[in-house]
């Protein structure tokens, strides 16, 4: 787990009888731009809270930069190397900007002063007018700003385009990119926003009901990922082997290959099956494809098995 920047092993949550995240394993190189994707209720802010020794973990474990946030000694050396952006963007009302910024930068060693005022150019953040006065996208700003200034060896954003403009959304990427990526930094993500993904990511999770149903490369799903529809009569109704995801509506089986489509459309042929349609597939159309099937990824299944085997090629 110590060669990852973020790494679990059977990592779980539960909360009375809701089982919150259920025994998920990450992976995430140190340098990547991981996107964590998921619906709403997935689990997503629930790991990330975990990750940052902010919940306890039910069952399992979890190392970032090497070190165990369940440990108290372990989670101040943490803290000190990765900054976290939350999903609700919570400070000081009465506090403008400039004020957080003051009250911020004392409490981190790598603090970059220098990137301050460029960030207030380049996302147009009103430094003065205090927080709680701000719209949403301002106070996303703001809380951004504080983040990035951090000097974190890791970022964990947790919606971090919530309420931008285009405009800004396009200047975070590339900030993130030039003063971020460009220096091995880890930028674990969270986001609805999957055309944003595409452009920034090269990783992607994605979780349901707590359970984690793929781990992959990006360019392997613009490579190699295909989507076959098929119709016929008791052709394979559930994921296996490549097949990270198959569903039936009663006319078509629709199947996510993750490769290797073609040698299994000739497989279907000679069960009977007429095959529709086989042709390339996105990340929007695969996360949908995902959360959407009948089947929950459970071990042996394609889903659970792509998310440990591709972690370590």
């Amino acid at each position: 787990m110590s060669d990852f920047a973020i790494a679990t092993e059977n990592l779980g949550k539960t909360f009375g009888a809701q089982k919150a995240v259920v025994d998920l394993n990450l992976c995430v190189r140190p340098g990547a731009v991981y996107g964590f994707l998921g619906r709403n209720g997935a689990g997503k802010t629930t790991t990330m809270r975990m990750l940052l020794g902010l919940q306890r973990a039910t069952s399992g474990k979890a190392q970032v930069l090497g070190l165990n946030p369940s440990v108290e000694t372990d989670l101040m050396r943490l803290l000190e190397r990765v900054a976290f952006l939350p999903q609700r963007k919570q400070l000081y009302a009465w506090a403008t900007g400039a004020e957080l910024v003051r009250m911020n930068q004392g409490f981190f060693p790598r603090w970059s002063s220098e990137m301050v005022p460029r960030l207030v150019q380049k996302l147009d953040i009103p430094m003065r007018t205090k927080f709680g006065k701000l719209s949403l996208g301002n106070q996303t700003k703001v809380a951004l700003l504080l983040a990035l200034a951090q000097g974190a060896e890791i970022l964990m954003l947790d919606e971090p385009t919530a309420g931008l403009d285009p405009v800004a959304v396009d200047e975070l990427q590339k900030t993130l990119i030039e003063d971020h990526v460009s220096q091995g930094r880890t930028i674990f993500l969270s986001s609805h926003q999957l055309s944003e993904v595409e452009q920034i990511c090269d990783w992607v999770g994605i979780i349901e009901a707590g359970r984690l149903l793929l781990e992959a490369r990006l360019e392997d799903v613009r490579q190699e990922y295909r989507l076959v529809i098929a119709s016929g009569e008791k052709l394979p109704a559930s994921a296996s082997g490549d097949v990270v995801s198959a569903t039936n509506d009663g006319r078509f089986f629709r199947y996510v290959m993750a490769r290797e489509a073609e040698r299994f459309a000739v497989e279907l042929r000679g069960q009977g099956a007429t095959i529709m349609e086989i042709s390339p597939i996105g990340l929007r159309e695969l996360f949908l494809h995902l959360v959407r099937k009948e089947e929950t990824c459970t071990p042996g299944n394609a889903g659970e098995k792509l998310a440990h085997a591709s972690s370590y090629s």
